[in-house]
């Protein structure tokens, strides 16, 4: 696992090569991802971030869009924020509802919702902290269905995550979505570099 806290340029291949390579990579990182994600309640899915699936990410931005070198540049400015760096967890919250009314009715009741997620460890709360660049809930009330989550971790919360077994609950105490999930031991051990 990687303790890469950004992605420069040098870490772009050439998008001919990706192509290429494709089908090999996102196998590898749907490795990865699984062992980072929890689905919380019917809806909500917490997708843990680390270097590996933020370059993943932008190599797929820059091959589904193919902007070129102008467009690297701002996909660094977009995804490098999502690296956890050191004391924290960082995670993309989605909100995954196929059908489009039902999504719309949903994401209307969820207003503030980004306010509402945490993570307990060994009992202890860490609040999420929302994007503060992005507009998470409209002005109308309406919640994104994707939100950014950060976690700081205090050094306490930090060397009770380390502890092969400790209880980790995924949580969100919104009103209108209030639901939990107990991190798997898999998930938990995935994450200890993060916190490097």
């Amino acid at each position: 696992m990687s303790l890469k806290r950004a992605i420069t340029r040098a870490d772009i291949i050439p998008i001919e090569r990706y192509a290429a390579e494709r089908r090999a990579l996102k196998q590898s990182i749907s490795a990865i991802k699984q062992k980072r994600r929890i689905e919380v309640g019917p809806f909500a899915t917490f997708y843990f971030e680390n270097y590996d699936t933020m370059r993943h990410q932008v190599h797929e931005m820059l091959y589904i869009e193919r902007g070129g070198e102008a467009q690297i540049t701002d996909e660094l400015e977009a995804y490098n924020p999502l690296i956890p760096q050191g004391g924290e967890l960082v995670a993309t919250v989605m909100f995954e509802i196929e059908d489009p009314a039902r999504r719309d009715r949903e994401l209307n009741r969820l207003g503030g919702i980004e306010h509402k997620i945490y993570l307990s460890i060994a009992g202890e709360r860490a609040s999420g902290v929302a994007d503060p660049t992005r507009e998470n809930t409209s002005p109308e009330g309406k919640a994104s269905s994707v939100q950014f989550i950060r976690f700081p971790l205090t050094a306490a919360q930090q060397q009770s995550f380390l502890a092969p077994g400790a209880q980790i609950i995924c949580g969100i105490d919104h009103p209108a979505y209030g639901h939990m999930a107990v991190m798997p031991e898999e998930v938990r051990a995935a994450l200890v570099a993060d916190l490097g």
